[in-house]
């Protein structure tokens, strides 16, 4: 049977009459003076008897200033969002395609029951509806949980015709890493679900990553290779991301061709879906990555070595000035538009984090994979991550800058930032990374982004072109989704304190004082960070490799709290006191669940110094109760967790399972997700890489199975050492984790236990807010 989300691939061969002329003749140009044909010598494809690539999905153009934009638009997949969002007010709207009314502009009217929304294209429509939702009807769909059971049977009337424009042309969503920490396995019913709250916060520019695997595993068995070769270097979909920027390849494989097609088929759907709504699916481009041994298949190719990303030997690159690599990015770009269309906006990030340029002119380089890129593709932007020192100047000096937008990853995290000095005037968008690895910690540094975002804009000779929401995972922090996407379409400053006022009231359907007072504290506390050094608050000391020196769970992550610990053990007090009639909601659900959870977290920074001073005082009894102090807090935090369906192991293993086709295919799957959170690699990259437990987050299953025992472990070998007055043993701390990896015990997919009753107990169980920092 089909799993839920996909229909059955049709077969059809990639049409080569409708490509442009440049791509087709860069594809029919043949070998090189003195070259062998591409894939000479290689083993016939015995596997693939016929066609099989998933059916050819035409994009329309989307994106901002995109030729031969249609004045009018089919309104019918903005309906159908509509209808999925609000099941039971979908009819009160009426939907109206208004493209002279200006690029991403809405406009919001009508009377009780009869809502009006005209836009620009379809997702500017229901931007319009979620503008109505939070500042008319006073509810918020949130990412995750919402408060729409709190709407009337009747909705309330616009007191005044509204128009809004967006403040900025790109509105792009999605880090390079999202697929992997939020869930490389998910279905199309899930991606969906996103792109409708992308949609209705006002976001039109969006990554697409699921199966850019097989673009690679079609065009390069042309170059070379065996699709058995490329099936083995090509990654577990949770280990993608970073092979996609060139990090690493082969782990958490092999993947079965049938399961490459399936993702390529869901990708293509999730561009489809995009497209419909007039928004634009940025799709990887070709930037020369290849495996091993490619120069001696391909007679006149020059490759680069990469050496090592974090303990991972780094694919190698082609050098894009070589012409071998105008053909194989030819053939890239034809095997891509056969199952995703054509699009206007690619992501590429070349040298990501380390790369080696070898004796290649960067410069050069880069006017080579964006001239590849326009053959395929004529115009199309292309999109580069701002992070560490890249873009460098050598990259931007030999492209065109008008078609590159830099996805600034660091606009938040350090002061005294030039963009236009650092990058030559290069159009770039404002991002914010204040979530790594998946982290489950509340806050951002929000006022941060107020502070900057209109000033930056508004400069004189100001490259400031758009915002960029990319946490490495999302569905993690709904406040800091909304504030940060109304940055684009408020037209003057935001105050902060209003703002999370405001959400506070829509938040759970109407103005409560308790909900108002918890999200004060909040405000003031872990979402009022600054910039500096970090964009995200610190994890969990639960979730860390135990030691009494402990000072976070991922290598990278602060050493320290980022806000007085006091604002969230206040937060939960006032959240528990909120009006019992606004208790139903899924949004009320996940924040008491995620407070109560961040007020755990905080707590365990407070109690391991203290076991920490037990220990080293010999003090066993005392050290006893401490260490039964904190794991307790360990069970009710994997039960607190356990209430919510954001928090749930079994959700992440079994969609995994989900896509394999037989026991062996399903344990490697769901060992590709299970490592991904713990160990992350190979013992070279969890150790050396320092990558275990960059991952980390509190979810009920995970913290049963891995953290708690792994606590236990540790404090019985301290215990063990006071009672025999002798060193505690070493303990082999990745061989425990890896084990935990290669494990296939089943966890519920499905919440149980009052989130409320569960809460207070965490609650009760804590120091009072005038005990906390």
């Amino acid at each position: 049977m089909p799993r839920s989300g996909r229909r059955p691939i049709t077969p059809r061969p990639l049409a080569l009459a409708a490509l442009p002329a440049a791509l087709l003749a860069l594809i029919c140009a043949g070998p090189a003076p003195g070259a062998t044909a591409p894939g000479a010598g290689s083993p016939p494809r015995t596997d693939v008897t016929t066609d099989t690539r998933p059916a050819v999905r035409a994009l329309a153009p989307g994106g901002p200033g995109s030729p031969g934009r249609a004045r009018t638009f089919d309104v019918a997949p903005a309906r159908a969002a509509l209808e999925r969002l609000l099941p039971r007010h979908w009819r009160q709207f009426t939907l109206v395609p208004d493209t002279g009314a200006g690029a991403d502009t809405f406009a919001v009217s009508g009377t009780a029951g009869a809502i009006t929304v005209r836009g620009s294209t379809g997702a500017t429509l229901l931007t319009g509806v979620g503008w109505y939702l939070q500042h008319v009807a006073g509810v918020d769909i949130g990412w995750p949980g919402d408060s729409l059971g709190m709407l009337p049977a009747r909705l309330p009337a616009v007191p005044a015709p509204v128009t809004r424009s967006a403040q900025v042309p790109h509105r792009y969503a999605l880090n390079d890493t999202d697929d992997g920490y939020s869930g490389p396995y998910r279905t199309f019913e899930e991606h969906q679900r996103q792109i409708d709250l992308l949609a209705l916060h006002g976001i039109n520019e969006v990554f697409v990553q699921v199966g850019a695997e097989y673009p690679y595993y079609r065009a390069l068995q042309g170059f070379g290779y065996s699709a058995e070769e490329l099936r083995q270097w090509i990654p577990g979909p949770g280990h993608q991301s970073w092979w996609l920027l060139q990090n690493l390849s082969g782990f958490g494989g092999p993947v079965t061709e049938r399961l490459m097609r399936e993702r390529a088929e869901l990708g293509g759907r999730i561009a489809e879906q995009l497209s419909g709504l007039g928004m634009t699916a940025v799709l990887p481009g070709y930037f020369g990555t290849v495996p091993p041994g490619f120069a001696a298949r391909n007679p006149g190719a020059a490759t680069v070595a990469q050496g090592d990303w974090a303990g991972f030997d780094r694919p190698d690159w082609l050098d894009p000035a070589s012409p071998v690599f105008a053909k194989l990015a030819a053939a890239y770009y034809a095997e891509q538009r056969a199952v995703f269309g054509d699009s206007t906006m690619y992501r590429m990030s070349p040298l990501h984090e380390g790369g080696k340029t070898g004796s290649v002119d960067v410069g050069a380089a880069a006017g080579a994979i964006q001239g590849a890129l326009h053959a395929a593709h004529p115009g199309a932007l292309w999109a580069v991550l701002g992070w560490q020192d890249d873009p460098t100047a050598e990259l931007l000096a030999g492209v065109d800058t008008s078609r590159l937008l830099i996805l600034d990853g660091l606009s938040d995290r350090y002061n005294r930032l030039d963009r236009e000095t650092r990058w030559g005037g290069a159009p770039y968008a404002m991002g914010t990374i204040y979530n790594f690895g998946g982290h489950t910690t509340v806050g951002a540094n929000s006022s941060v982004w107020i502070e900057r975002f209109g000033p930056w804009r508004d400069k004189a000779n100001s490259a400031l072109a758009g915002i960029a929401y990319l946490p490495e995972a999302t569905g993690t922090n709904p406040a800091a989704f909304d504030l940060f996407t109304d940055l684009a379409w408020e037209r003057g400053p935001i105050d902060q304190r209003t703002w999370f006022a405001g959400f506070a009231a829509r938040r759970y359907g109407r103005p409560d004082a308790a909900a108002a007072a918890a999200w004060e504290e909040l405000r003031k506390g872990p979402y009022s960070t600054s910039s500096g050094l970090w964009s995200e608050s610190q994890d969990s000391l639960f979730t860390a490799r135990p030691s009494l020196t402990a000072a976070g769970a991922a290598y990278w992550s602060p050493k320290s709290m980022r806000y007085p610990s006091g604002s969230v053990r206040r937060a939960l007090d006032h959240l528990l006191k909120v009006d019992p009639a606004l208790r139903g909601s899924s949004a009320y659900r996940f924040d008491l669940v995620d407070t109560a959870r961040q007020a755990l977290a905080n707590h365990s920074r407070v109690l391991l110094p203290k076991i920490k001073a037990a220990y080293e005082a010999k003090d066993l009894t005392r050290f006893r109760a401490l260490t039964a102090e904190w794991q307790d807090g360990m069970r009710k935090l994997d039960a607190v967790t356990g209430s919510d369906p954001s928090f749930l192991l079994g959700s992440r293993l079994s969609g995994a399972r989900s896509w394999g086709a037989d026991r062996a295919e399903q344990d490697r799957y769901e060992y590709d997700a299970r490592s991904l959170l713990s160990v992350w690699g190979r013992r070279s990259t969890s150790e050396g890489g320092f990558l275990h437990d960059y991952a980390n987050r509190e979810w009920s299953g995970l913290i049963s199975e891995l953290y708690a025992p792994r606590w236990a472990r540790y404090f019985a070998s301290l215990d063990e050492a006071l009672v025999r007055g002798a060193a505690p043993r070493d303990i082999d701390w990745h061989a425990f984790e890896a084990e935990w990896a290669e494990r296939t015990t089943r966890h519920p997919n499905r919440p149980s236990g009052d989130p409320y009753r569960l809460a207070a107990e965490v609650a009760a169980a804590l120091p009072s807010a005038a005990a906390t920092r």
